[in-house]
């Protein structure tokens, strides 16, 4: 499944994998019907505890994202319904800005430099309709 986890971030590794699997349904990567990993193998690919993909689960299972059937499997539900997708929206939005601000901090950034350069890529996002990409961008010396 290829989720990417931040076992520095400070953020729970389940909570990680619930974010993980929202961010991936959201975006379509996961598309309703799809059958995901077992909790088993799941824990292996991330090289994690059972017990915290089997958590992450539960969560996913209790807000009618996913659904568990015994000896079949677990899998994305049908159509989420639109209060269930602009929760996940919701929580995939904060999820990126807290890993955004958890490596700028890593990184030593002021919350001066921070908000500067957010509300610079805000204002190039309102000019041109896209963000600017800081790889492609000219030096500023």
């Amino acid at each position: 499944m290829n989720l990417e986890l931040d076992f520095r971030s400070g953020i729970p590794i389940y909570l990680q994998v619930v974010e993980r699997i929202q961010e991936r349904i959201a975006s379509g990567l996961i598309t309703p019907g799809a059958q995901l990993p077992t909790v088993r193998s799941l824990a292996l690919e991330l090289r994690v505890n059972f017990n915290t993909v089997a958590r992450a689960y539960r969560i996913l299972d209790e807000t009618g994202i996913i659904s568990t059937q015994q000896g079949r499997g677990t899998y994305v539900m049908s159509i989420p319904p639109p209060e269930v997708s602009e929760q996940i929206r919701q929580n995939v939005l904060k999820a990126l800005t807290q890993r955004y601000l958890t490596d700028a901090e890593r990184l030593g950034a002021s919350l001066e430099e921070v908000d500067q350069i957010l509300k610079d890529q805000v204002a190039h996002w309102q000019q041109t309709g896209h963000l600017s990409n800081p790889e492609h961008e000219p030096d500023h010396e």
